[in-house]
């Protein structure tokens, strides 16, 4: 493994004698040469950290809010509403705003998101608003998050290149498991010693600490390091219009839109699968408990694939593995068709967590893909619309399930996602991977726009 440090001047050279995307000493952007490589792991595991607890008061606050919900309310659908509420609005958002992203400062933008979540848990905790507002609230925050999680994911772009993006999204993933495992763990303790609304309160808590760390551990950048320019936020309209446009360009490039609903596609699918599975427990009466072991199964699979896949194996092998472990998340669930019990239903999942490491395999191809100037927004592009669609999962195979139950729905989730992966298949064979178009520099050909 190559150690990052040593003469610049002597890893410019390098870089020349080994363009591409996988070299790990190119300098393909100024942001990325503006700052030494030691700053930049330190900036990066500032950031990974700070996300880390961030999700964990993500967690925290989805879940206390929908029992408060229910507790109020005693009703399965405003329930069930409480906990995707924060997710259904994200697309809408990343079409409207996204394009900030890519024009502010992502320091005060990371930083402005986690105060814009630190102040919602906080109105969510201490003023009893009806449901109604509640909801409102959270739906609010939803549309923003593109722009902040846009920014954030634009950072790891810019400090690190090659196989080192690919590691570093390893690392986010599995950072991300964890949290959640933690966030639901957190909620149960909270909830059950503090009441729904001292926990809202203890995420709030964690949010004001995320936005503390950014601004103080997270440097500052020029403007020209983030590709914005003085003013080129100004006016609401000039944002939305900028946005629309972008995403447009975004998606009618072949190359980035099949990366992108290869991206969002299987998850949603496994997301309504997972919506079952207090349905599957409560119907196969499993001890109480049970049903948050199996719904923690999909995070530990995932959280073990990303390590073995993302630590062990070389980039080509990642990207000739995509199909396989595509269909890893699905076929498995197929299992549930046969009603199994307890354990047979966590190897199910487990299994299923495990082929979301097929992502790894796609992460360099999309960065390759991306014109550098709207980067921030294509991240924050594929993070809402993989949310948004995982939030309808569970809506759309709950209703299949009041016909098939939930064992037939879970099965028929998982061949849905199996069937994606032969999508998949018909442009990204396994013997080599899809030749993309680098465009870190600039903007998509008229070819490729127009494919």
């Amino acid at each position: 493994m190559f150690r990052l440090g040593g003469s610049r001047s002597r890893c410019r050279r390098r870089a020349r004698r080994c363009p591409g995307a996988g070299s790990r000493w190119s300098w393909p952007s100024r942001a990325r040469r503006s700052r030494p490589p030691g700053a930049r792991r330190r900036a990066h595991r500032s950031r990974v950290s700070t996300r880390t607890v961030a999700i964990t008061a993500d967690s925290l606050r989805i879940t206390t809010f929908s029992v408060l919900v229910f507790a109020t309310t005693g009703s399965p659908l405003l329930s069930a509403l409480a906990f995707g509420i924060g997710f259904l609005p994200q697309l809408f958002g990343s079409l409207l705003l996204g394009s900030l992203a890519d024009r502010l400062p992502p320091r005060a933008l990371i930083a402005g998101g986690y105060a814009l979540e630190c102040a919602a848990a906080l109105l969510l905790a201490l003023v009893r608003m009806p449901i109604a507002a509640s909801l409102g609230v959270v739906a609010l925050v939803a549309l923003a998050t593109p722009v902040f999680s846009g920014a954030s994911s634009r950072l790891v772009a810019q400090w690190l290149a090659g196989d080192a993006y690919v590691l570093g999204r390893s690392l986010n993933n599995v950072a991300a498991s964890g949290a959640q495992l933690s966030g639901l763990a957190l909620g149960g303790a909270a909830v059950a010693a503090l009441g729904p609304h001292w926990a809202l309160a203890v995420s709030a808590a964690l949010y004001l600490g995320c936005t503390l760390a950014i601004l103080i551990r997270l440097p500052r950048q020029q403007p020209d390091a983030f590709g914005g320019t003085p003013g080129s936020a100004r006016g609401d309209g000039e944002a939305v219009r900028a946005s629309l446009h972008g995403a447009g360009l975004l998606l009618r490039g072949r190359t980035v839109r099949r990366l992108i609903l290869a991206q969002w596609i299987p998850p949603a699918f496994v997301a309504g699968a997972e919506g079952m599975i207090v349905a599957y427990a409560g119907g196969h009466r499993f001890a109480p408990g049970w049903y948050a072991v199996l719904m923690g199964c999909l995070p530990v699979g995932m959280l073990v694939g990303d390590l073995l896949v993302g630590r062990l194996l070389r980039p080509p092998t990642r990207e000739r593995l995509v199909v396989p472990l595509a269909a890893l998340m699905g076929l498995p669930l197929g299992g549930f068709a046969a009603e199994p019990g307890v354990g047979v239903s966590s190897c199910l999942l487990l299994l299923s967590g495990f082929g979301f490491a097929y992502g790894l395999g796609l992460q360099r191809l999309f960065l390759d893909a991306l014109p550098q100037d709207r980067q921030g927004q294509a991240f924050g592009l594929l993070g809402s619309g993989s949310m948004t669609l995982q939030g309808l999962g569970p809506a759309c195979f709950g209703t299949v399930a009041a016909g098939t139950g939930a064992g037939g729905a879970i099965a028929l989730a998982g061949g849905a996602a199996a069937l994606t992966a032969g999508w998949i298949l018909t442009w990204h064979p396994p013997t080599s991977p899809v030749p993309v178009p680098n465009h870190s520099t600039g903007s998509e050909t008229g070819t490729e726009q127009h494919a």
